[in-house]
């Protein structure tokens, strides 16, 4: 996206430097890093970062807004409705195609977003493993708003861990040492020292929950959840018995799980701005598109793009059985952008905002980036090709 960076860092990338780099990530956690990383990072011009950011703080107003919970209500599956929600989601994660528009200018086309973590742990010890072998100009950086890592650490303890003794905050997930993202669970830990606990090792004395380490018994007081439901859903029978964590329990969330849905692509059909595309609730189409071909059809709970048409058939809207719990939206077309040494790459940023409390809106404060050169963003789905993958955006100050 700035010719002359991207052009001098392709002149100066080696496959030996690439290698010497991945040695050095999977040194502190051999094996962690369950997905392939990125040959290159993204240059991203102030323009381009600040068309995002405007993007973001318009869906924010949204968010913001009275009566935004009442807005959402349906989003939450009656089932997967957690008791002692709080005023606003404590992070928040924005999803940017790189595209193109009309006259060939790069242009942000918001994809998803989440009221959920993501990789927040990794997004820290990334960079910087980065940073050893790879000359990145002085005037970028991957953090937002004047953060650097430790500014961006402190933050993160500040909102997850809440003043608590680290041994009574724990990081819960589904079989954590088995998830691709486990390299992050890992992170989290180095940096916070909260334990990482399963489901399955949860345990309920009245409303209070439980985890055992080295034979004691310890007392849950808040949860940084990295459970996603839909998961949850399709895994729940073969976990056999496990806590029934929607009920009311003493316990802090962070952020707590009901964010989840109601910012998502649930939300999306509610945004009016140029970098967010026409989305449609199923049920409130009135028409098929005749230009199908430029649209994708999407579930509203499916884990990891599961489940997403992405060449839409009349059909496919047909026989739909659930249709206000689909999204008819207008297809974002990534560009190909990224100069590799064989095709242009496309790529996705996921611009991430936390929340502090006391706060009346979120800030920007870090990123991360993946490059496809396949039909799906997703690094499962890039498996077998090069300058592909995980990735970071340096933003130009």
């Amino acid at each position: 996206m700035i010719p002359e960076i991207r052009d001098q860092f392709n002149k100066n990338f080696s496959e030996e430097k690439y290698q010497l780099f991945l040695k050095d990530l999977n040194s502190k956690h051999p094996g962690a890093v369950d997905f392939r990383v990125a040959e290159t990072p993204i240059f991203i011009p102030k323009d381009f970062t600040n068309k995002m950011l405007a993007a973001c703080e318009s869906i924010i107003d949204v968010i913001t807004r009275p009566g935004f919970k009442q807005l959402t209500d349906r989003a939450i599956p009656s089932n997967e409705n957690v008791a002692n929600e709080n005023e606003h989601t404590d992070f928040i994660a924005f999803d940017f195609g790189i595209c193109e528009n009309e006259i060939g200018e790069p242009e942000p086309q918001l994809v998803e977003m989440q009221g959920f973590p993501t990789l927040f742990g990794f997004q820290a010890y990334y960079p910087k493993i980065l940073e050893n072998h790879f000359d990145i100009p002085e005037n970028f950086s991957n953090y937002m708003n004047g953060y650097d890592e430790g500014s961006y650490l402190n933050l993160l303890k500040e909102i997850i861990v809440n003043g608590f003794d680290p041994e009574n905050v724990i990081l819960l997930e589904i079989k954590p040492h088995q998830q691709k993202t486990r390299i992050d669970f890992y992170c989290t830990w180095d940096y916070l020292k909260i334990p990482i606990v399963c489901l399955t090792d949860l345990t309920r004395e009245g409303k209070k929950l439980f985890y055992k380490k080295d034979g004691r018994k310890i007392e849950v007081k808040r949860i940084y959840n990295r459970i996603i439901f839909d998961e949850l859903t399709q895994v729940k029978d073969s976990l056999g018995e496990v806590v029934d964590i929607t009920e009311p329990l003493d316990v802090e969330w962070v952020p707590h799980p009901n964010w989840f849905y109601r910012i998502s692509k649930f939300t999306i059909p509610f945004i009016d701005h140029p970098y967010v595309p026409q989305t449609f609730f199923l049920n409130d189409l009135k028409e098929i598109p005749a230009d199908l071909e430029n649209y994708v059809l999407k579930p509203l709970f499916s884990f990891a793009g599961q489940g997403v048409i992405i060449d839409v058939k009349k059909k496919d809207i047909e026989e739909v059985k659930d249709p206000r719990n689909w999204i008819l939206q207008r297809k974002v077309k990534y560009a190909d952008i990224i100069k590799t040494p064989d095709v242009p790459a496309k790529a996705e940023i996921r611009i991430l905002y936390f929340w502090e409390k006391g706060k009346a809106r979120p800030v920007a404060v870090n990123n991360l980036a993946r490059l496809s050169k396949g039909k799906m963003i997703g690094v499962r789905y890039n498996t077998k090709k090069e300058w592909v993958g995980g990735s970071v955006a340096y933003f130009e100050k």
